[in-house]
């Protein structure tokens, strides 16, 4: 069988772990703005306590591997009583460990902010957290766009650790059909190239909304 045969062969047993990935990074994406919105709130206007609190997960999850990570959730927590599927602790894992990242993105767009911008919402009457919602937040999810970018595309690459607690993303599915045909170079050079159509759509939808939502001028 020939390199193109082979592609033909095993292209649909792959796609369905495409789909995995796009689901595993679509939820561990979300999962990390839910998480990290707050805690980039907390690291920036949060009292001591909060932002200690903030400050030591994003340490704590920034200053271990994801592989770590992803094993003490499928390997570790059995252990006291909690079983997940490979699918749902990959998704909690790489949405935790995104979120951590996405913090400091965010905490970073936060404050590129003129502080002068805050008080002149307090001038007219706003407190905080209206100040936050209406001033803060708006500008924030326009300025972190291209470092999110980034983050986006690291976390639908860094998904095909997942093979590693058996979830069935593309290098799960590409390592098992490996195993049975033992056309390995082949078959990951296929893999490989998946990954990049799949990187280049992404690259070019975030280009795209990078251009809608620029802030003239910054």
């Amino acid at each position: 069988m020939n390199f193109m045969a082979l592609a033909w062969n095993i292209l649909p047993k792959l796609m369905e772990g495409a789909v995995i990935t796009i689901q595993l990074t679509i939820i561990a994406i979300t999962i990390g703005i839910i998480i990290g919105i707050p805690t980039a709130l907390g690291r920036v206007y949060g009292n001591r306590i909060i932002y200690v609190l903030c400050s030591f997960f994003v340490e704590i999850i920034r200053g271990t591997p994801l592989l770590t990570q992803l094993f003490i959730l499928y390997f570790g927590l059995p252990s006291v009583g909690i079983m997940l599927s490979p699918f749902t602790a990959a998704m909690l894992g790489l949405g935790i460990n995104s979120a951590a990242y996405q913090a400091e993105y965010f905490r970073g767009a936060i404050q590129s902010i003129k502080k002068e911008q805050l008080i002149a919402a307090y001038s007219i009457g706003m407190n905080q957290t209206q100040a936050i919602r209406h001033i803060v937040l708006p500008q924030m999810f326009r300025l972190v766009i291209p470092s999110w970018s980034n983050e986006l595309i690291y976390l639908l690459k860094y998904s095909s650790m997942a093979y590693m607690i058996q979830a069935p993303e593309i290098m799960s599915q590409g390592r098992l059909i490996a195993s049975r045909n033992f056309r390995t170079f082949e078959v990951f050079i296929i893999v490989a190239l998946i990954y990049l159509v799949l990187v280049s759509i992404l690259s070019k939808i975030l280009d795209i909304m990078e251009n809608k939502f620029r802030i003239p001028g910054l």
